[in-house]
């Protein structure tokens, strides 16, 4: 405030001033012509002087040097680190506008309508970045909490996977410790019954001696004249005969009674005591409850989660939008242009200012498209539509001149990584593959209205600039129609599965793998890779990464730069896909050397014979492809076989299984 009254109260000093000096400053250049006649001095000999509007003054009029002075003291008084600095520079300079406007009474009308007009676009253009700066707030206050409500989601999760893995292990202990203990009471129980059958026999020969030798005593302690009766001595004789049946007999049920008791041991050695198997079942119970449980909170958790990210990428969406308007504001608030710059490009000084003296800058703007078209030069900020004709792309099928937004290689790969979001999600919805040429029609009506036919244009422009890249060369050979979008697709969810099996292999959630597990990753990820495609890129992560005490960051070898490009380990990756494809289409051409056409039997027949694993669904898709379509039953002429194989050659064909 106080820098604005000060360059008030100098400007009223300066029109006072200049009002006294009246009678003697020249108010240049509106009364040039008189003040030459009165107060130039005769040209030297041999000096040429000219008397038009480009004339040259050897001293400048002190009106002139004057409101510079007051000009360059303006600007040295302001302070430098004021966050207002521009407007205090744009009202001194007003300042003197104002004066110029004062004083050249021819002009005034014409320099206060275009004051009048400056002021009105300066007026509206802060109105729209003041209502624009809330929203630029809010979006990154959104942007802030969607990001700490997901990294919340993963540390519950993580905590919650952590304590389901200590628990299964504390029941796996406990499972492991009672197998172990039942192996001792069965090896117990056996040893006893060892024992018991050793002493069973101990006892029984025990007892056979012991009645032997009773009866040898007893036939020994009778004489001759005590000899018993006929009748009792018969029945002596008898007794050792019935005791050794008695002992067979007894024998033979011990046998039984063993039997038995082994095929007891046999069936039911292995049954758990039902007190065990009730303590079991509760704790099995109860952990299943807790289990479905943390299943249903983590299917809540990824439903708000999946909400979030959509939100996210909304607000990314208008955040690119606004982003977009705000870059069309900053160009729409350009200063004005530098006129006397295309005297070089439209012939000599003189001629420039005859096209250009008096004339308002639409003007000059519609002299100049006409000069270039005159001189055949041609016109790189523009584009010229196709027109809308059915043998036009439908995402070129636009009128009229159309503005180059010259996209960078950054723009390029940022737009195209939007696209391949945006179709993803939507053939999720719709569950079906929708065409890539409509939907970046849609895309681009969708994201930037009016203004669709210029991003077009400019797109395209950059994908042929930029077509070298990998990632950008690809998504031009999708939509040019010669690579099928299951190559894109392919790509994806080879990288995506690589990255799941490295985070699988770190068990400490740590980030780092040693050469060994990344080793055993790479081989738990590409089971159909040789030995020394496993090295190769074991070699080319550490190469990338330069790791210290042999470790790999994995995570860091999907970072990209600038441009979208990943490094060399993802570029490896993705040639040894492109390698082995080829070589599956040159094994399946080997089988099919004899034939010229082939039908839908002949390929299938093919594909089982260099590929036995290859399941009936992925078999059919690959058939679809080769004869481009999806009815395969009632598709019985034949196919010129090169014909077949070249559509295969640009699809995401891979092998099942090992190679036969």
């Amino acid at each position: 405030m106080e820098s604005q009254q000060h360059v008030r109260s100098e400007s009223k000093r300066l029109k006072a001033k200049g009002g006294r000096m009246s009678g003697y400053l020249s108010t240049w250049p509106a009364h040039a012509s008189a003040q030459i006649v009165q107060h130039c001095a005769p040209a030297p000999s041999g000096v040429k002087r000219d008397h038009g509007y480009g004339e040259e003054f050897e001293v400048k009029p002190r009106l002139l040097e004057q409101l510079e002075c007051y000009l360059k003291k303006e600007l040295a008084s302001l302070d430098m680190s004021s966050p207002k600095l521009q407007e205090h520079k744009l009202q001194a300079y007003q300042e003197v506008f104002n004066y110029f406007i004062e004083n050249f009474k021819a002009y005034k009308p014409l320099l206060s309508a275009i004051k009048n007009e400056y002021d009105t676009t300066l007026v509206l253009l802060r109105e729209q970045i003041r209502e624009l700066e809330p929203l630029r707030a809010q979006l990154v206050l959104l942007s802030e909490q969607c990001e700490k409500r997901i990294l919340e989601l993963r540390e519950q999760e993580r905590a919650e996977i952590r304590n389901l893995k200590q628990k299964y292990q504390q029941l796996q202990q406990l499972i492991t410790s009672m197998k172990d203990q039942q192996r001792g009471l069965e090896t117990q129980v056996s040893h006893l019954q060892k024992e018991l059958a050793a002493q069973y026999l101990l006892y029984r020969e025990e007892r056979d001696a012991h009645k032997l030798l009773i009866a040898n005593i007893s036939s020994m302690r009778y004489s001759p004249d005590q000899m018993p009766d006929k009748e009792h001595s018969e029945m002596e004789s008898e007794d050792p005969v019935t005791v050794n049946l008695a002992l067979k007999v007894c024998r033979e049920d011990l046998t039984k009674a063993q039997v038995e008791l082994n095929r007891l041991h046999a069936e039911y050695g292995d049954v758990v005591p039902r007190r065990d198997w009730e303590n079991l079942d509760c704790m099995y119970k109860e952990n299943l409850l807790k289990l479905e449980t943390l299943q249903s909170d983590f299917n809540q958790m990824k439903l708000e989660y999946d909400t979030l990210l959509d939100l996210h990428q909304q607000v990314s969406m208008q955040r690119d939008s606004l982003q977009n308007e705000l870059e069309v504001f900053k160009e729409a608030s350009t200063p004005r242009p530098r006129w006397e710059q295309c005297s070089g490009v439209l012939g000599d000084k003189e001629h420039w200012s005859e096209l250009f003296e008096g004339q308002s800058s639409q003007n000059r703007l519609e002299t100049l498209l006409n000069e270039l078209k005159r001189m055949g030069l041609d016109q790189s900020d523009l584009f010229t539509g196709l027109g809308t004709s059915s043998d036009v792309p439908i995402y070129l099928r636009f009128e009229g001149q159309l503005r180059n937004l010259k996209l960078k290689k950054e723009d390029v790969v940022r737009v195209i990584k939007d696209i391949w979001r945006g179709k993803a999600s939507k053939d999720e919805k719709m569950d079906k593959n929708s065409d890539i040429k409509e939907f970046l029609y849609q895309h681009l009506v969708e994201q930037h209205g009016e203004q669709a036919g210029e991003w077009a244009y400019s797109l395209m422009d950059g994908i042929k600039r930029y077509q070298k890249d990998d990632f950008i060369g690809l998504f031009y050979d999708i939509l040019t129609g010669r690579v099928d979008e299951s190559v894109y697709r392919g790509q994806t969810n080879l990288l995506s599965h690589l990255l799941k099996v490295l985070i699988k292999g770190d068990s400490t959630e740590s980030g780092l793998l040693t050469a060994a597990q990344f080793s055993e990753a790479l081989r738990a990820a590409f089971p159909l890779k040789e030995e020394k495609a496993i090295e190769e890129l074991v070699q080319a992560a550490q190469t990338e990464l330069k790791p210290s005490e042999g470790n790999i960051a994995y995570q860091r070898l999907y970072t990209a730069d600038t441009d979208g490009k990943h490094g060399e380990f993802l570029a490896l990756v993705k040639m040894q896909a492109l390698s082995e494809r080829h070589q599956y289409i040159s094994q399946l051409r080997g089988q099919l050397e004899d034939k010229e056409d082939v039908t839908v039997e002949d390929l299938k027949t093919a594909f089982k014979n260099i590929d036995p694993s290859l399941n009936s669904a992925t078999l059919e898709w690959y058939l679809s492809i080769a004869f481009k379509t999806k009815e395969l039953h009632s598709h019985t002429s034949f196919l010129d076989k090169e014909a077949a194989l070249q559509c295969l050659s640009v699809a995401d064909v891979n092998r099942a299984g090992l190679m036969v």
